[in-house]
């Protein structure tokens, strides 16, 4: 297409005249906003873990995250999601799955270096217990169900 052809194009270029700025009368303008395709791209971050990278954007960004890769299953869930595009459900519940098994992940790494985890101090349960005692309750009560259901279905198989 040549750039006659652009000029074709209802509202092509509209924001390419300074004197046609919709936001002119609140903004200050100061002419920098025309030339911000020409920005000097920050140094690339050193990528010295595996870094998962969308296939709708392959290149890294700039700064990412090194503190946590990707490891165990829920690593391996990550890298499955991440083979698929962002809009679809195969990507997202993947990854929520994997952040679930990561935590249980993190339980056992610290069970393995002799740290107990507090789960009741960790996950709330006390300050829950002292201003939504009902649902405290209604969690024990819908726990002890589940759990009764599945014992006394793996009971049945026995039998």
């Amino acid at each position: 297409m040549s750039a006659q052809n652009y000029k074709d194009i209802p509202g092509w270029g509209m924001d390419a005249d300074p004197e046609n700025e919709p936001t002119y009368p609140i903004k200050n303008y100061t002419g920098d906003d025309h030339k911000r395709i020409n920005y000097e791209r920050s140094e690339q971050q050193p990528a010295n873990v595996e870094i998962l990278k969308s296939n709708e954007r392959p290149g890294l960004t700039a700064v990412f995250g090194t503190t946590v890769p990707p490891s165990g299953l829920s690593g391996v869930i990550r890298r499955y999601a991440f083979k698929h595009s962002e809009d679809r459900y195969r990507h997202w519940l993947p990854l929520i799955l994997a952040d679930r098994i990561n935590i249980l992940e993190g339980v056992i790494d610290d069970i393995k270096d002799g740290r107990f985890p507090n789960i009741i101090a960790e996950r709330g349960y006390k300050a829950e217990w002292k201003y939504n005692r009902l649902a405290v309750i209604r969690k024990l009560v819908i726990g002890a169900v589940v759990a009764a259901v599945v014992w006394s279905s793996i009971n049945k198989k026995h039998k």
